[in-house]
């Protein structure tokens, strides 16, 4: 475009100039073309051997490299490749913090557990020792992975999952153990572990609505549990026997309480987020 009305500027047979009349508005060209053809339009002013021509074609280059700089500068920087990659790796490894180490912890003892604890026949007092060290560094865990995830900000969605897997895990393979052994009723351990999968269960029946949170009642029924089951995998007579089976019943007390509690929170949470989302419903009708 800048070509064509060139010729009438410098007249027949006077490339030079035409060259040199070109020459200062060679990079006006150039600016000009990064709204429309870019370098390519600059281009067509190299006409004639003169040394004004001969300008005019590096004003036209200057120009060129105006317009390449600014059409560059609009696409602005790109992305470098494999980013999306390098994100990914880098949130992978957040997955790799100290309250998951500690919850992977806790699964990699449970078949440790339970290997203990029914090693030669399951009645040998060292071997259940070592299974209710095994059992109480597990509980323990449980009470600083959470800790640290809230209090450091460590939150990740594989802890979500797998932190109540190895809680229920542990807890599970101590009372299938223990009742396989006949040191705990059947129906104690039926209690316990359809208390927590039936709450498990409820929790995903109301999360459209809302979370359920845990009670005080929630965390004094897993202290009693974890110190009776505690109790009952060592290999106790006389008195702490007796006291066991106490502290036992405490916590199948608190296990019904606190499940019939989340019951009604759940039924609770459930219709007021029906009736909240009825009443938006007709708000937005209106």
């Amino acid at each position: 475009m800048t070509g064509v009305p060139a010729p009438a500027a410098g007249g027949s047979g006077a490339p030079g100039t035409r060259g040199a009349a070109g020459a200062p508005d060679a990079p006006r060209a150039g600016i000009s073309g990064t709204g429309t053809t870019g370098s390519g339009t600059t281009g067509s002013p190299v006409v004639g051997t003169s040394a004004s021509g001969t300008g005019a074609s590096s004003a036209g280059a200057a120009g060129a490299g105006v317009s390449g700089t600014g059409v560059s500068g609009g696409q602005g920087p790109k992305a470098p490749r494999g980013g999306k990659l390098i994100d990914a790796a880098v949130n992978q490894a957040s997955v790799w913090n100290v309250a998951n180490l500690l919850t992977m912890l806790r699964l990699v003892l449970v078949p440790g557990f339970v290997a203990l604890m029914l090693a030669d026949g399951g009645y040998d007092p060292v071997w259940r020792a070592w299974a209710w060290a095994a059992f109480a560094v597990a509980m323990i865990t449980d009470v600083f992975d959470g800790h640290l995830a809230r209090t450091y900000n460590l939150v990740t969605d594989f802890g979500k999952i797998a932190d109540p897997i190895a809680d229920k895990a542990i807890m599970g393979a101590a009372l299938i153990c223990l009742s396989y052994l006949g040191d705990l009723p059947w129906w104690v351990t039926g209690v316990i572990l359809g208390r927590e999968l039936g709450i498990t269960l409820l929790r995903f029946w109301v999360i459209r609505y809302g979370v359920i949170p845990a009670s005080r009642g929630g965390k004094l029924k897993t202290l009693t549990q974890g110190i009776a089951v505690g109790m009952y995998v060592l290999a106790l007579t006389g008195p702490l026997a007796t006291l066991r089976f106490w502290v036992m019943a405490g916590a199948v007390a608190l296990t019904v309480v606190t499940g019939a509690d989340y019951v009604r929170q759940a039924i609770v949470l459930r219709r007021e987020g029906i009736a909240e989302r009825k009443a938006a419903a007709e708000e937005a009708e209106a």
